[in-house]
């Protein structure tokens, strides 16, 4: 796929539909049970980066004429959809609405929610996935929901 996101015959356009389409399903795979860590947000958001460079390729600067690569910011601007953590976050939330919903019985609320027995290594806890939901229900503004 390196090539065909490099290739300058390709529009823009079509990129990011390879991207959207081929790209992202692979990498997104069974991210509403993951629990993230801030290394591996930053490793995704610098995948993201890396591939949208790839994507968008070197720019024109207007005043001195020169080429130079695209800063971040004008990635996000140029790609106008959500980043992938953002992404991850709201497929987090819709399982966690379908999980909230089902019953005590089945098997994915079980594991879900869950508490494992047995101990945990020393030092701070880790993130479980419904320590992750409340964090993001709390960056919504729905903090207080249960």
């Amino acid at each position: 796929m390196q090539n065909i996101l490099s290739a300058g015959l390709l529009s823009k356009n079509i990129k990011i539909k390879k991207y959207r389409n081929q790209i992202l399903p692979v990498i997104l795979y069974g991210c509403e049970t993951w629990s993230l860590t801030l290394r591996e947000k930053c490793s995704l958001r610098l995948f993201e980066n890396r591939v949208l460079k790839r994507k968008f390729g070197l720019e024109r600067d207007e005043v001195t004429g020169e080429w130079r690569k695209v800063h971040n910011e004008e990635l996000n601007d140029l790609y106008c959809s959500p980043n992938i953590v953002r992404m991850i976050k709201s497929r987090r939330m819709r399982l966690a609405g379908h999980v909230a919903r089902m019953g005590k019985k089945r098997g994915v609320y079980s594991v879900l929610m869950g508490k494992p027995e047995g101990k945990r290594p020393l030092g701070r806890p880790r993130f479980r996935w419904e320590d992750n939901i409340k964090m993001d229900l709390q960056e919504v503004g729905c903090g207080g929901m249960e």
